[in-house]
């Protein structure tokens, strides 16, 4: 059996506090096609700014390299900075949907971590499907936590995926549904 494994020319990635910068360079539009065909990052004129959780999935998959203070880091030094910064499990859970071929941006404003494009859809082609909050098995979560994390996904028309992690890194996923009795 063979395998095919691509080989990329890994783009240059620049870590300041918790954001990676790719600087467009003329002439070349790898990093808007991060951006345009992936969903990676948010595009400006200049630069494409990646999250240090996306940053982390291009490094691991060999399509950037990251760079701080103009050394190169390593592949380790980047994931013990999101432990430290306590995002792995969110790491997890991205790189999971990531490679179920998912397009994944923030959640931020609607208070999740993440908002999930069904497969083949992009968010410049209408709205996200799914909300993802990142639960870790052995945190408590109070009932109005919970409650509320429904009700606000399903104030803007969205289902809500909980993402448990557990102690060894597992993931399962809750499809959790508002429902008026």
């Amino acid at each position: 059996i063979l395998y095919e494994k691509r080989l990329y020319f890994k783009m240059h990635a620049d870590l300041f506090n918790k954001t990676v910068t790719i600087k467009i360079e003329e002439g070349s539009k790898r990093a808007i096609s991060f951006n345009q065909k992936s969903g990676f990052g948010k595009l400006d004129d200049e630069k494409l700014e990646l999250s240090i959780i996306e940053a982390t999935y291009l490094m691991e998959n060999g399509r950037i390299d990251i760079y701080k203070n103009n050394e190169k880091c390593t592949t380790n030094q980047i994931i013990t900075l999101i432990k430290n910064e306590e995002i792995y499990g969110k790491y997890l859970v991205y790189k999971d949907l990531k490679d179920r071929g998912y397009i994944i941006k923030t959640g931020f404003k609607y208070g999740s971590d993440f908002r999930l494009y069904d497969r083949g859809r992009s968010p410049g082609e209408g709205h996200s499907d799914y909300l993802v909050k990142v639960l870790y098995e052995s945190y408590d979560i109070h009932a109005l936590d919970f409650a509320s994390y429904i009700r606000v996904a399903h104030g803007v028309r969205k289902k809500l995926l909980l993402a448990v992690v557990d102690e060894d890194h597992d993931i399962t996923y809750y499809n959790v549904e508002w429902t008026r009795p």
